[in-house]
């Protein structure tokens, strides 16, 4: 049986020893984080720790597994959208900044690069629940916008791309690497202009 599919899910301290775990987790990575802080940040004994989860990896899947469900249940339906490009593409944008530097996205990121070979299984696994997601809504909205003439574009799946790395441009990588540790309304909307109307400049019909 897979050990993750042997994880008990039920009982009522299971999402405390969760929650705890995520919270340890996350500010001490997995190496750095001990059984006796998580339990002690869920308000458990390490016995009932250890009754859901009979070892710390088993644990720190689970959290990943859960964020990934999380992210997965945030759907962003662009393609609905009845106004122009550039309105659609700004909640696009403000929605890549949430997913991109939102806290748990960024510390999980940091900490899957640190882990890449204890854990090979888990950067996918977050990257297809994640990134790949929104990737997705970004691209299926690229080719309803270019099926109605709004947009011209022969690659939306190339498009969707660079319209993500737009977004980036100038604070992603300041942010990863604690260069600042947050950005004001001002110097977001400057980036995300400049990513609308760089987009625009190439794909606007």
């Amino acid at each position: 049986m897979n050990q993750q599919a042997s994880v008990l899910r039920t009982g009522r301290k299971f999402d405390q020893v969760l929650e705890g775990a995520r919270e340890v987790f996350l500010a001490d990575g997995f190496e750095g984080a001990s059984v006796d802080k998580i339990a002690k940040a869920a308000g458990v004994s390490k016995a009932t720790l250890y009754s859901y989860f009979p070892d710390k990896r088993m644990l720190f899947m689970e959290v990943v597994r859960s964020v990934c469900v999380q992210q997965a249940e945030n759907p962003l339906d662009l393609a609905a959208a009845s106004c122009g490009p550039q309105e659609v593409l700004r909640v696009a944008a403000e929605h890549v900044h949430g997913v991109l530097m939102g806290g748990i996205s960024l510390q999980l990121f940091r900490i899957f690069v640190a882990e890449a070979d204890r854990f090979p299984e888990l950067g996918p696994m977050f990257y297809e629940s994640g990134p790949m997601v929104l990737h997705g809504q970004i691209r299926d909205y690229l080719a309803v916008a270019a099926e109605r003439g709004e947009l011209a574009i022969a690659d939306v799946d190339l498009a969707a791309a660079q319209f993500v790395e737009l977004c980036k441009a100038d604070i992603f990588l300041r942010f990863l690497f604690n260069v600042d540790e947050a950005f004001s309304e001002a110097e977001r909307k400057r980036v995300i202009d400049g990513a609308i109307g760089t987009f625009m400049a190439r794909y606007g019909a």
